[in-house]
């Protein structure tokens, strides 16, 4: 099977409850500077949403504020109205724009996260592996695997916990284009049956094929929040109109 050749047939998710995430007035302060700045937002999980804005706008702060692996300074995070908790962590996934892959075999990287959820049966590892475009390198280190192939090997991983929700932080910026779409089919896929995305990307392009909705932040501030074809038609502030023409707006 092929990089891109179809890898995500099969993958089939069980359809996941609607989901509602919520923050109200969340604030991250790191000695004494705000990188987060009393964000209020709403996410439903029937789209597929995509964070956008510049480097240092607080978007991979925000996701680490969202997944629970750092703690707001102020506000709250609610997921279906209940703040977080280990039982609402255990929903998630997130991927990282450098792929984190135990020093084992890419079939050891699934067996472990399947072990965990009590599911340690060969024929579904292999479902999955197969599912990304992996199956034929089960045996191989996984730290061999190309850059792409790793970052795949990552996404299986996160979705075979079968999680409500998966966030991606740039899961791409170091991808060829093949590689790149190879990604976005399989995101796409397991969107499409049931599992909740949040997508960083600074790739417009990406942006426009995937995003269902976009959150815009500046400096912290949540700027915008829009149906994709609005924000990039349309935008209303001047700070997404600078960001989508190239601008650097001070």
């Amino acid at each position: 099977m092929s990089d891109i050749q179809d890898i995500s047939n099969g993958l089939e998710i069980q359809k996941k409850s609607m989901l509602t995430l919520e923050t109200r007035d969340l604030v991250l302060e790191l000695n004494k500077i705000r990188y987060i700045n009393k964000i209020n937002l709403a996410i439903r999980s029937d789209n597929l949403t995509v964070v956008m804005g510049e480097n240092g706008a607080g978007k991979s702060l925000l996701l680490r504020l969202l997944h629970g692996l750092i703690n707001p300074t102020h506000g709250e995070i609610l997921w279906n109205g209940v703040q977080m908790n280990d039982s609402i962590r255990k929903q998630q996934a997130m991927v990282f724009q450098r792929p984190v892959l135990l020093r084992r075999t890419v079939a050891a990287n699934i067996d472990f996260v399947l072990r965990l959820k009590g599911l340690n049966h060969k024929d579904h590892r292999d479902q999955i592996l197969e599912n990304v475009g992996l199956l034929e390198f089960y045996n191989k280190p996984a730290r061999a695997l190309s850059v792409g192939e790793q970052q795949r090997l990552a996404l299986a991983r996160s979705l075979a916990t079968d999680p409500e929700i998966i966030f991606l932080d740039e899961p791409t910026a170091s991808l060829d284009p093949s590689s790149t779409l190879a990604i976005e089919k399989i995101v796409e896929k397991a969107h499409k049956n049931g599992t909740k995305i949040i997508f960083i990307t600074h790739n417009l392009g990406q942006a426009k094929r995937v995003a269902d909705d976009v959150v815009f932040l500046h400096k912290g501030k949540l700027v915008e929040h829009s149906p994709a074809i609005t924000f990039f038609d349309n935008p209303t502030s001047e700070a997404a109109k600078a960001y989508l023409e190239g601008r650097i707006l001070l």
